[in-house]
């Protein structure tokens, strides 16, 4: 990078680079505003000032590990952007992806629909991860309270973290699934979950950059991909109330699946299927009766 001395030089060498050795180009960008504290449209307004040469080497260090290893810019940063907040990633959870963004509108926008969106309200968000769902539901619904659950205590502390950090009431607890908030007799009027759906026999035609760095608890679920699921609805009659709202992620293939598994311990659930963006199925919305 030794030539490339203004914003826009090193954003095309970084570019370049990542081309050439088969990586998203996209990501030279990032580290780029990461690194020069700027947004997009700042890189394009100074485009011809000089980066210093710490910074430049810093932004090559980075795009050299990603390159070689894998590792994702989120964690090169730190945090990752959801429904228009930062929040902390590190390998301990999940990177948050676009299509949870849609799963958190989609319970926004029934909670909307139905008038319950003042109400008071509990939920819970089942493998909370970096806790991007039960944070953002949080802030999102004023009258809610929220639980959140997850089996890893790393990933309860980052959660934490970013709940604090964002001034967020959410109750963390650790165990499998429901159980812990099942323990506490507590039930809900939204469970909410994007549990681990990709099967085991999968795991080599990931990417590295998700293999390699996010936690396999949160990726692969058994042979079929459907474990979790099947242990989540196992545990739902015991949390439900007299009208419950499930949201779940899916994988682009379980879209028969996940709402077989709903419709045989709950018969008289209305469930909807919906696409992402790309048109892929990917979530499930269903409303569960005790």
């Amino acid at each position: 990078m030794n030539e490339a001395k203004t914003i826009f030089e090193v954003r095309r060498w970084a570019s370049l680079f990542l081309q050439e050795n088969n990586r998203e180009t996209g990501v030279g960008e990032l580290l780029v505003q990461h690194h020069l504290g700027m947004t997009r449209a700042q890189l394009f307004a100074n485009a011809q000032d000089e980066v210093s040469v710490d910074v430049r080497e810093k932004i090559e260090q980075d795009l050299r590990q990603h390159v070689a290893q894998g590792t994702p810019v989120q964690h090169l940063i730190g945090t990752e952007e959801f429904y228009g907040r930062l929040f902390k990633v590190n390998q301990d959870v999940l990177i948050p992806r676009p299509e949870t963004e849609e799963l958190v509108l989609g319970v926004l926008e029934r909670m909307k629909q139905t008038g319950m969106f003042s109400e008071p309200l509990t939920c819970v968000d089942i493998g909370t991860g970096s806790g991007i769902i039960a944070t953002t539901l949080a802030k999102e619904l004023h009258h809610a309270t929220m639980y959140a659950t997850d089996i890893s205590s790393e990933a309860l502390q980052v959660a934490e973290q970013n709940a604090h950090a964002l001034h967020a009431d959410v109750q963390f607890r650790q165990g499998d699934f429901l159980a812990p908030v099942i323990e506490e007799g507590v039930t809900f009027d939204v469970v909410v979950s994007n549990p681990p759906y990709i099967p085991e026999g999968d795991r080599d035609t990931l990417s590295d950059v998700v293999r390699d760095h996010d936690p396999s608890l949160a990726l692969f679920a058994g042979e079929d991909g459907l474990a979790a699921y099947r242990r989540i609805i196992e545990q739902l009659p015991a949390v439900v109330k007299k009208e419950t709202l499930l949201a779940l992620e899916i994988g682009h293939d379980q879209r028969h699946t996940v709402p077989a598994l709903i419709e045989a311990a709950f018969p008289h659930a209305y469930i909807d299927v919906v696409q992402d963006i790309n048109q892929n199925d990917r979530m499930v919305f269903a409303w569960l009766s005790e």
